[in-house]
């Protein structure tokens, strides 16, 4: 105010004295208001001749311009910013929901799966910084520790379906308080110790997930299966009808072949019914598609025919090529890894920058030494899982330059560095924030997957919602990119689907589709998945 009011006798006095005009003070100070606040020149723009006149008028917008930003910056944001929150205000009424206790591997990929599958939750986190940034977001989130009762009672767990605490060390401590409260609530918990499954039971888990057991077992059979015809991961829908996923990996002679020539129905029976292109699910896959290293095929049919296709595709031995595998980090990852490879019977060589039992070579993967003195050069596959993304990348960069023909099988921990991974050379990328939702979901659903960390969804449902159309009629696949593989009925169970058959109503069809298809044939169609029978 001092500075305007400078401003205002400094410019009554220039225009008397420069201009000849004799004018009110407060005509002044209204002209130093509208010029400083940039609302206007005033009415005395067309008086000023003298050039200290303008002089002044200029210094005068900038010097306004300049309080501006600096009070905005230095007293508005700060205001608002620093202004406490009530994230409970925000929550809507809960019901039958889901609380999830500190969940620490990207939140959001969870909380954006349960929101699809039309799971209601409630996340409490004791960070209260990450707590308003994902409320900001739109998630259901209040700060609060999950070890004080009332955290739980502030997220109605009276009304609760289920507890998922993954808060590391803090898992007892949360789940004797849940049950302290709550003696019936399903409880399920997340941990990254597999040895701690016990434990956990016994403080009064229902559940006990270990998602970096699953990855690391998943990536394993991944690379077995690459030296053996032996099928894994398939799924019995039905009438002798199976369906598996297979990666298609370096040196596999459907390479470069396009799908409508690969003669895979004529050789063995099975169907290709949908394909991982460039990272893209196709359903069904475009016929003129070119078949390359990463491609996923997802491929149905009888036993049999899934075993006459398993060793049609087996890629062709080479002299350099040898029954080897290389797990790079001994964590939990590489533990489950391990347990897997040497079950099969296969050379396993170990790399850990700390020495342990189970180590072999102790070093940074990310050396060109320590790769060569594991024999990356002339191993059939690698198995990436270390805990930090860089690491796994520089990794998987160096390995496929020592040996171009290597099967790369990597862990991620941020799902955006699962194409990253693929960029790099890898054949197959997992990532645990996937994994673990994954998990979550099964537990609370029981969806059929090939496998908790499948990149596929089958999902079985009543079709009613095709009642009186036909399944060209349905638009499924237009609206939702789900296919429809399979249809029962009382004559019993065919994979045949004539896109012409009016249905009843009274069928269950079997659909096949990605995260996202399935969750949006759930939006679109409304109807509840069936229970897998046994």
């Amino acid at each position: 105010m001092l500075l305007v009011l400078a401003y205002t006798a400094t410019y009554n006095v220039a225009l008397a004295r420069l201009e000849g005009v004799d004018q009110s003070i407060f005509a002044s100070f209204e002209f130093i208001v509208q010029t400083m606040t940039t609302t206007g020149y005033g009415q005395d723009s067309g008086i000023w001749t003298h050039p200290p006149m303008f002089l002044f008028v200029a210094g005068t917008q900038i010097s306004g311009i300049a309080l501006g930003f600096f009070t905005l910056r230095l007293i508005i944001i700060p205001l608002f910013t620093g202004a406490e929150v009530n994230l409970d205000s925000r929550l809507t009424p809960k019901q039958d929901h889901v609380i999830i206790c500190e969940y620490r591997r990207d939140s959001a990929v969870l909380l954006d799966e349960l929101r699809e599958l039309g799971i209601d939750y409630v996340l409490i986190s004791s960070s209260e910084a990450n707590a308003k940034d994902l409320a900001d977001d739109g998630y259901s989130v209040i700060d609060g520790s999950p070890q004080d009762a009332a955290s739980f009672e502030r997220a109605s767990i009276d009304s609760a379906r289920a507890v998922i605490t993954d808060a590391g060390d803090a898992n007892v401590s949360t789940i004797l308080t849940v049950r302290s409260i709550d003696p019936d609530v399903e409880i399920i918990t997340l941990t990254d110790d597999s040895d701690m499954r016990d434990v956990l039971l016994e403080t009064g888990a229902d559940s006990v997930l270990s998602p970096h057991g699953v990855l690391g077992q998943r990536l394993a059979e991944k690379a077995v299966s690459s030296f053996s015809s032996e099928l894994t991961d398939t799924i019995d829908l039905g009438g002798e009808l199976e369906v598996t996923e297979v990666p298609i990996q370096q040196g596999n002679p459907l390479i470069g072949t396009r799908i409508r020539n690969s003669n895979i129905r004529e050789e063995t029976g099975a169907n290709i019914i949908g394909a991982w292109i460039d990272g893209e699910l196709q359903l069904p896959p475009d016929p003129d598609a070119i078949i390359r290293s990463n491609t996923v095929l997802l491929v149905s049919g009888p036993h049999d025919a899934l075993e006459a296709f398993s060793d049609f595709i087996q890629p062709a031995r080479t002299l350099r090529r040898h029954e080897r595998i290389v797990i790079a980090g001994q964590g939990e990852v590489g533990e489950a890894a391990l347990a897997v490879v040497s079950e099969a019977g296969l050379d396993v060589v170990t790399i850990d920058v700390e020495d342990g039992d189970d180590v072999d070579i102790v070093g940074d993967a990310g050396s060109d030494e320590v790769l060569g003195d594991a024999g990356v050069e002339t191993a059939g596959a690698i198995i990436v899982g270390l805990p930090d993304d860089s690491d796994s990348l520089l990794t998987t960069v160096l390995a496929r330059s020592l040996n171009p023909d290597i099967e790369i099988l990597a862990r991620v921990s941020d799902t955006d560095a699962t194409r990253k991974a693929l960029s790099a050379g890898a054949d197959y990328v997992l990532s645990v924030p996937q994994v673990s939702a994954r998990m979550v979901a099964m537990e609370l659903r029981g969806e059929d997957v090939l496998a908790p960390a499948s990149q596929i969804r089958l999902l079985r449902v009543p079709a009613t919602p095709l009642s009186g159309s036909t399944l060209a009629e349905s638009g499924i696949y237009e609206k939702t990119g789900c296919r429809v593989i399979a249809v029962e009925d009382e004559s019993g169970f065919t994979s045949t689907v004539d896109p012409q058959r009016r249905f009843t109503g009274d069928e269950r069809i079997v659909l096949v589709g990605s995260d996202e298809a399935v969750q949006q044939f759930r939006k679109q169609f409304d109807v509840t998945p069936m229970e897998p029978e046994a």
